[in-house]
Parts: C-alpha cells; structure tokens; sequence
C-alpha cells in the first residue's frame, strides 16, 4: 500500500482499516483526505486478501468531524458537481464491492455523520456524538445527509434532527436506528472485528450480491426489487460457492468458499 498524508490504511489479515488521521484538528474530511480515502478504496479493491473496510479516526475523541469548514467558505455553485466531491465519495462508498464499517470512536458530525452513513454498517463508542448541523452554516447535508438519515431513521426524526442540528449521543442513535451497537470505548475495536468476523464467516458472492439487492431494491418498487433479488439469487445458484455452502452444512463443518 502507499502511503498518504491524512490517513493511514492499516491492513489487519482480511481486515483493512482506513484511519481519518488528523485528530489534532478533530479528523476533518477536506478535498485532499477524501481523495485519499477514494485512492486507498481503489488499491483495497483489487487486494484479494482484504474483504471487508473499516472506517475510523485516529484518537478516541473524534470519527470525524465533518468538512474543512475553511474550504467551505470559499466554495462556489459549480463546486457541487465537480468529480471528486463529497457526495460522490460517499455513494462510491455506499456501492463498493467489499462490506464496509464505520467504527465511530467519538464525534460523529456534519460530513462524519455522513460518512458513517454511507458504510454498510454502524457501531459505536458510548462516547461518540452525532449530528447534521450545516443549517448553522447556512447549507444543509450536500453529501447524501439529507437522504440517507431519512431511510435509516425515518423521515420524521431525519427532518427533525437536520433543521434543528441536535447532536445526540451514542445511545439514542441506537435507540432511533442510526447505529447498530455501543460498547464501551476500549471495547470498540473488538466489537467491530467480531462483526467483520461474522460477515467474512459468509460466502464472498453471496455478500456483494445482498449488498447490491438491498441498495437497488430500497430505490425502487418492491416488484422491481423481487426481479432483482431474483435474478440475484439465480446467479448465486450457478456458483461453486453455493455447492460448498450447502454441503460444507449437510456435512456440519465450516464452509471453504473460493468467490466461485
């Protein structure tokens, strides 16, 4: 791996981690750092041995804590469709091959919160905040805020929390839906990786493809979402991946599955 000078991609067996590594400033994500974390997302993609992302940030007071606001200031109308944006960092993040984590160790705000969003899966630290407070600024979520919280938490507690840009805390973002689990901060790091343990114990294909399923199907019409699952599952059915999951159980032993 290369290396970069606002993260740190630290590679753990099948398990690589992406640190946000400014916490001297507490993790802001400026153009530079979310180009790096898209360089670092395109090298993991054709590692073999990784499967699964972890999102994070250095120290253990911040995930991240949103846009450079310094950057923000001199932003213009066109900045918004320009590649590399924030917005399109994220669905980049939100449709990427390999299952993805956002182990929150702190604040979780603006931009942070969207960011953790875009990850296939949330858990925090019980002393982590979050928070969509750009109506302060004068902006709202530009990078899929607005979007997505809706379809996690519901529409109501979304517009709620947006116009009012209440930071909650750990505890009633597992309450509302926006996180999956809270332990306690020393105990963060194990409760993801047994999470990723849990997801990398499954077949390879059969994870991409669930991925992909969900996301389609939760966009469109439930028919056109069944069309989809259907023509999913039928691929999964083709594989030798699906032959040694259902003899690896009939056997009663571990699977061995090859992406196959």
């Amino acid at each position: 791996m290369r290396t970069y000078k606002s993260i740190l991609v630290e590679k753990n067996d099948q398990l690589a981690y992406i640190i946000i590594n400014l916490p001297e400033q507490r993790n802001p994500l400026s153009k530079d750092t979310l180009k790096e974390m898209k360089d670092a997302l395109e090298e993991l993609k054709h590692d073999e041995e990784t499967k699964c992302i972890i999102f994070t940030g250095q120290g253990d007071k911040s995930f991240a804590a949103g846009a450079d606001i310094s950057q923000l200031k001199d932003r213009v109308p066109l900045d918004v469709l320009l590649p590399g944006s924030m917005q399109e960092t994220y669905d980049y993040i939100e449709a990427y091959d390999k299952p993805t984590i956002a182990m929150i160790n702190g604040f979780a705000l603006g931009g942070g919160c969207e960011l953790a969003m875009a990850c296939d899966i949330r858990i925090a630290s019980d002393n982590a905040k979050f928070g969509l407070p750009e109506l302060n600024l004068g902006i709202i979520p530009g990078a899929g805020g607005t979007q997505r919280m809706a379809r996690l938490i519901g529409k109501g507690k979304a517009i709620e929390l947006i116009l009012t840009g209440k930071i909650i805390s750990a505890i009633e973002a597992e309450k509302i839906g926006l996180v999956s689990e809270v332990v306690p901060l020393e105990q963060l790091r194990g409760a993801v990786e047994k999470t990723a343990g849990q997801i990398l114990s499954k077949g390879p294909l059969a994870v991409k493809l669930a991925k992909m399923v969900i996301h389609t199907g939760f966009d469109t019409d439930i028919k056109t979402g069944q069309i989809v699952e259907k023509l999913a599952q039928a691929i999964l059915f083709s594989t030798e991946d699906k032959n040694e999951g259902t003899s690896a159980f009939l056997e009663k032993r571990s699977a061995e599955f090859i992406s196959k």
